[in-house]
């Protein structure tokens, strides 16, 4: 859009005086575009936050993980017949992946037990009864790229078939139990069994306001022995023994489960094996979903910001009948009344894009405080939030101005 030189400062000055004249009109009008800013900016905020933590605990865990389950990662309906009587995967499962499948470099096996949240761990008068507990076996490192403090331990081979009562403490969980002095050598109690403390993970921080850092883990055949778990809650991880071969181990795991299984031929698997871009692509379906909603929300507020932007623009063109007859009396063109109203109108529309700019990062900050969920301010959010409002003044304003534009000077100097 082209504004000869001398009128783009006038124009800018009209606005600015219309929005100042009439404050409660204009602030009205500016609530719809306001609110729609705002929207898009805060949720995209929240969104990316979520994104950026969740990508880095996938990433942390290394790109070739391959995961095996009773169930896919993500159930959003009810199981199947099929599904429901699937048998549950076992230790020995996991054991013949790694003796049978020569791609894969190690087998990692974990187990939860089914009272989660009613064991007390305690030492002396320290105590937390929410830690979480899981039974791995001895690769469990190696396959989740998890680093314990120097001076600690993993399990043995050893420990693990002998039901060995060790453990090692997340970090959030030896600083409760063990607040100024080393947990290293130490006896906790774990309900009515007594565990030695031979670790302590490095700290891993939080995941949507969840810590990471407050659990135990302790061989998995001692869990087994000691504890009533939950079977269906076994899970596998497996890595290759060479990058880039990733689909080629996924085929000999599941060949080497078909055939444990006893599956058959042409039928599909009873188990699920995913690598963790499925798990990527199931939680970029949920955010999609999740910004569907956020442009439904923000264009309903654009709609009415647009609309009310289009009645302001058509009642000042109105009271400002005669002025424009005036103007074109002294050899204003059609074009020219119609840019004034046009750059009129995106000022408005972007005044309250700039204003709901800042109201949606004070809500993602807000929100960031307040509650578990991450925020990350993008830069490009910004401009799509100003572009979006200067574009809802442009569209909505070209009626408007194509009206001015057409007034007829000689009548509208006659105008009172």
């Amino acid at each position: 859009m082209i504004v000869r030189h001398g009128i783009l400062k006038e124009i800018f000055g009209m606005a600015f005086d219309s929005l100042r004249t009439h404050k409660l009109r204009s602030f009205l009008t500016l609530l719809g575009i306001m609110i729609g800013v705002m929207t898009v900016i805060g949720m995209v905020s929240i969104i990316q936050g979520l994104n950026k933590s969740f990508i880095q605990e996938l990433e942390s865990a290394g790109s070739d993980l391959i995961l095996v389950q009773k169930y896919e990662p993500i159930q959003m309906r009810e199981l199947t017949e099929e599904e429901r009587k699937r048998k549950d995967l076992t230790y020995d499962d996991a054991m013949a992946i790694e003796r049978e499948a020569s791609l894969v470099k190690a087998v990692a096996v974990s187990l939860n037990p089914s009272v989660f949240g009613t064991i007390e761990i305690k030492y002396q008068n320290n105590k937390s009864d929410s830690s979480f507990i899981l039974g791995v076996n001895e690769k469990y490192p190696i396959v989740y790229a998890i680093q314990l403090l120097k001076g600690g331990r993993f399990f043995t081979e050893y420990e693990i078939n002998h039901n060995s009562r060790v453990c090692i403490l997340g970090f959030e969980l030896a600083d409760i139990l063990f607040p100024h002095i080393s947990p290293l050598g130490k006896d906790i109690r774990m309900g009515p069994e007594q565990f030695t403390v031979i670790g302590v993970f490095q700290k891993r921080g939080e995941i949507f306001g969840q810590s990471r850092d407050n659990f135990v883990i302790i061989p998995i055949k001692t869990l087994m022995k000691y504890y009533p778990y939950d079977p269906s809650s076994l899970g596998i991880g497996a890595i290759p023994r060479q990058a880039g071969t990733i689909q080629e181990t996924i085929e000999q795991i599941t060949s080497v489960l078909r055939i444990r299984r006893k599956v058959g031929y042409g039928k599909p698997n009873d188990f699920a094996i995913f690598t963790q871009d499925t798990i990527l692509d199931l939680y970029n379906q949920i955010t999609g979903a999740a910004y569907i909603v956020m442009i439904v929300i923000s264009s309903i507020g654009l709609l009415v910001g647009g609309i009310g932007v289009m009645n302001i623009m058509l009642v000042s063109a109105k009271e400002r009948t005669r002025e424009i007859g005036i103007r074109k009396a002294l050899g204003a063109r059609a074009t020219d009344i119609m840019k004034q109203f046009l750059i009129e109108s995106m000022f408005l529309t972007g005044i309250g894009g700039i204003l709901g700019t800042l109201l949606g990062f004070a809500v993602a900050f807000l929100v960031k405080a307040a509650t578990p969920l991450p925020a990350t301010v993008s830069l490009w959010s910004v401009f799509l939030g100003l572009f979006v409002s200067i574009s809802v003044g442009l569209f909505f304003g070209i009626f408007p101005a194509q009206k001015a534009a057409k007034f007829d000077p000689i009548v509208s100097l006659r105008y009172e």
